[in-house]
């Protein structure tokens, strides 16, 4: 069986990509949560990870004898290995702008990523306004998002990105939830696509149990001293 070496969800973006995408194909996977103590070096989770990748990073995803580490990796890994599932789509061009959509998710949206760090169980709508009127990067990456997800649903506005469940959904989910937690002004068929994602169900068990960790962990914690 595969096996996913994930962070904390509450907090591990890059983890919940791949998890989200396995769940939500019905692949059937292990899990194994590598709690976030610190990310310094000598800290157990930088030990446990050092083990298993070396990248040190999570996630990593272990096949038999194979190892694949870095989110888009393992997402091109799970599309060759299954590719019943259609996790890109099947469409020559269309798969094309999905590989497109995804390389920028992965390498862009550095303001966004720094400053609305993935916090499911917060609300922090007031950090969010502050960071709407401060940080101009912050709201250039909301804008260019908003821009991409409105190109992609034209013509099917109740759906997802291309129409079905692809690795563009699973990539973009972890915006989704900062769009929430921050409480970040976006146009309305915006929220109706990040509810349609947070309903999914491979989504919406990564929530819940991320809600239900009650982990808390300061290094990770920029605008809150307690939960």
């Amino acid at each position: 069986m595969l096996k996913l070496y994930i962070g904390n969800k509450n907090y591990s973006s890059w983890s919940m990509r791949p998890w989200v995408l396995l769940k939500q194909a019905g692949i059937a996977f292990e899990e194994v949560k590598l709690r976030f103590d610190s990310l310094d070096a000598g800290s157990d989770f930088r030990r446990a990870i050092a083990d298993i990748s070396p990248a040190g990073k999570v996630p990593v995803l272990v096949d038999g004898d194979l190892t694949v580490w870095d989110s888009l990796a393992i997402a091109e890994y799970l599309a060759e290995r299954f590719p019943e599932k259609q996790l890109w789509p099947a469409d020559a061009g269309a798969r094309a702008r999905a590989r497109s959509v995804c390389a920028e998710m992965h390498a862009g949206f550095t303001a966004l990523r720094s400053h609305c760090g993935m916090n499911i169980e917060a609300a922090l709508p007031d950090a969010g306004a502050r960071l709407w009127r401060e940080q101009p990067a912050v709201r250039a990456d909301v804008e260019r998002i908003a821009r991409l997800w409105q190109d992609l649903l034209t013509g099917h506005e109740d759906r997802l990105l291309f129409g079905h469940f692809t690795i563009a959904d699973a990539f973009f989910a972890p915006v989704c939830m900062r769009l929430v937690t921050y409480a970040l002004p976006v146009p309305d068929d915006i929220t109706a696509y990040v509810r349609r994602v947070q309903a999914l169900p491979g989504v919406a068990a990564w929530m819940a149990d991320a809600l239900a960790e009650h982990d808390f962990r300061p290094f990770q914690e920029p605008y809150r001293s307690a939960p």
